[in-house]
């Protein structure tokens, strides 16, 4: 599941999970439960998160990683906000196969205009509290979004894996886009496959 903070990365990833009966593992709340924990992992993520800059790769991957392992022989899961980067997309392919994980079936891009994901993210930061969620961060973290994410976009394109979805549907229309282009998919691939 990828797209700018604000998409809905979050919500529909939940629906997804539950939907295909598979696990949501979501980076950024891995990351934050750290933090509020006081571990030292999240003193190290905590001023990333702040100034709304990417946590480091291998602190992320090392919180990953067990889940990644127990969801996969569990029959799959949904990632939600994790890889970012090319090189993130080549690292989690990688531990896939390296742990015998379940192979890719799609990626989901979540599409949103800027002044729409700024209201969303304004509005979540007074509602739920969410101390990365300031006029001056969420500037921030759209432009690290597009610096660092267009690239990987254009890699999953390449794949055939990229799934591009309106996220400024309501959620219901956004959720039934995404199973029926999933699906949709996944059947075209087990086509190719077996032909």
């Amino acid at each position: 599941m990828v797209g700018p903070p604000g998409a809905g990365k979050g919500t529909q990833a939940k629906l997804l999970a539950a939907h295909y009966r598979i696990s949501h593992l979501a980076s950024g709340e891995l990351l934050r439960r750290e933090v509020a924990a006081g571990t030292e992992t999240g003193r190290t993520v905590a001023g990333y998160l702040e100034r709304g800059d990417l946590a480091p790769e291998e602190v992320v991957l090392e919180l990953l990683l067990p889940a990644i392992v127990g969801a996969a022989r569990a029959g799959g899961y949904v990632l939600d906000g994790f890889p970012r980067t090319v090189r993130q997309a080549r690292a989690v392919h990688a531990l896939a196969r390296a742990t015998g994980g379940v192979a890719l079936q799609a990626v989901v891009h979540l599409r949103v205009s800027a002044p729409e994901l700024r209201r969303r993210m304004l509005d979540r930061g007074s509602t739920a509290g969410r101390t990365d969620d300031t006029a001056e961060v969420i500037e921030h973290r759209l432009g690290v979004f597009h610096t660092e994410t267009d690239a990987m976009l254009h890699f999953y394109e390449h794949r055939g894996l990229l799934l591009d979805v309106d996220g400024e549907q309501p959620v219901d229309a956004v959720f039934e886009e995404i199973v029926g282009s999933v699906d949709a998919l996944v059947s075209r691939r087990s086509g190719e496959a077996g032909s």
